[in-house]
């Protein structure tokens, strides 16, 4: 008799191995391989249901267009993502590393919620209802619509909302909630998909809108099976830095809004606070002018934000000079600053000692912070400040032309609201261009006459003291 062989394959995408293994081969998923004999069920012959008039399928050109009704949920900045707010039957998937807020941004929506005489149902899968009532102290978040219930098992969390009938429901988290009809612990694959499909089938049914913690892995994605984020009508990204109170909130699918909308919160001793104009987060402007700085306008989804970027410039004291960024990318700072000095003639600058920060914690991935970059380099290597009434976006290449950028009037018309009228963008065609209309190009950019300069203006202080 011929032996049998146990295989086993993946859950995902269906890689088969003759092993078991924790990852998978072919989608690098985790956990997803499993035995196809736990897999396999029995095979039953369909037979086709009798259709009803009312579910017959029609031509689509008769079938009529209806707005998905919203209703707020009392943040502006959690709405904005949302596309307008909570639309009843729809299933939410809030995901975030630990410790960034998931938990207090959404008690702080069910409180809200409640506050405007609708039942909301908190199910927490993590933390008893005692530690949540403290949390809900501290965040001003009593109400007596918010039903509170620590639980675990999927079977009991239906009957609290056959008990509670709520009008929104919120359960923290997806991941460690079981179900007793598959097996395997919480958090494995078949547990997150058993948990997920009948939490959103149940919103389905009752038109009750459901939001759900997803954990994220080591890499940032969600943990669990990929199936979680197509079962979901909304899926949004929590992100933030623990050293900073900033925290945005983007959404990656949505089925109800667009996905280039992003949410700013400040994490505060009372909980969290939205910030509906983060403009003056990202800028620190003093009474007088400091060589080094320049405020750029990135773009975060659809809304434009003026960061301010600082350079540093010092004589080096080793062998090599160091590079010293934060909040900007390595690589484009070096592509930058051989540009300065190979077209705009900024010699010495590639022996000097760099740092390169952004103020307030921001990070900017696009390539529109260039020609800020540039400009804050040149200010600090002559001490020579910016304008306070100046911005400058543009996108540097190799050749040292200032190429546009994305979304280039958004960004102008935000600057120009918030009293930057002086915009030095990709009209002015080379970045040698730029720095020549603020005087920190052209003549007097060698090394010997910059040490000149500096000793006349020691004179010109001695003279007046």
């Amino acid at each position: 008799m011929a032996k049998s062989v146990s295989s086993f394959r993946c859950v995902e995408c269906g890689w088969t191995s003759i092993r078991w293994v924790g990852r998978c081969g072919e989608c690098q998923q985790w956990g997803t391989v499993l035995d196809v004999a736990d897999q396999a069920g029995t095979a039953r012959a369909l037979r086709p249901v009798q259709i009803s008039d009312a579910r017959s399928a029609r031509p689509i050109t008769e079938v009529t267009t209806e707005s998905v009704q919203h209703w707020p949920s009392g943040i502006n900045e959690f709405d904005r993502v949302l596309g307008g707010g909570i639309v009843p039957g729809a299933a939410i998937l809030l995901s975030g590393e630990p410790g960034v807020g998931k938990s207090t941004l959404l008690l702080e929506v069910a409180a809200r919620a409640a506050a405007t005489g609708q039942r909301v149902l908190y199910v927490s899968a993590e933390e008893s209802v005692q530690q949540v009532r403290l949390r809900a102290e501290r965040t001003n978040a009593l109400v007596p619509t918010l039903f509170l219930a620590a639980e675990t098992d999927l079977g009991t969390i239906l009957g609290q909302i056959d008990a509670v009938q709520p009008q929104l429901l919120i359960v923290d988290s997806v991941q460690t909630v079981a179900s007793s009809l598959s097996d395997g612990l919480a958090g494995q694959p078949s547990q997150v998909r058993e948990v997920a499909s009948t939490l959103i089938r149940v919103a389905k049914d009752r038109h009750l809108p459901v939001l759900l913690v997803g954990h994220v892995t080591k890499d940032g994605s969600i943990a669990g099976p990929r199936l979680l984020e197509h079962l979901v009508d909304v899926v949004c990204q929590f992100e933030g830095d623990r050293q900073t109170a900033l925290r945005f909130v983007r959404a990656l699918k949505n089925r109800f809004g667009p996905t280039d909308e992003v949410g700013c919160f400040e994490m505060t001793g009372d909980g969290i606070a939205e910030v509906p104009d983060p403009s003056g987060l990202f800028l620190s402007r003093g009474a007088t002018g400091v060589s080094g700085t320049c405020v750029t306008v990135a773009l975060e989804g659809r809304r434009a934000l003026p960061v301010e970027v600082q350079a540093l410039l010092v004589k080096s004291t080793g062998p090599q000079p160091r590079r010293v960024v934060n909040g900007v990318d390595p690589s484009r700072v070096a592509m930058i600053l051989a540009v300065l000095e190979r077209r705009a003639k900024l010699s010495g600058v590639g022996q000097l000692d760099v740092y390169i920060s952004t103020v307030g914690g921001v990070r900017l991935n696009e390539p529109a912070a260039d020609l800020a970059i540039a400009v804050a380099i040149a200010s600090a290597m002559h001490d020579r400040p910016v304008p306070h009434d100046m911005a400058a976006y543009g996108e540097i290449s190799l050749a040292g032309e200032v190429r546009p950028v994305t979304a280039g009037k958004l960004r102008g018309a935000e600057a120009r609201r918030l009293g930057f009228n002086k915009i030095l963008d990709a009209e002015l065609g080379s970045v040698t261009a730029a720095l020549e209309r603020l005087r920190l190009a052209g003549p007097g950019t060698t090394a010997e006459q910059r040490e000149q300069r500096v000793q006349n203006r020691e004179r010109e202080l001695d003279r007046a003291f």
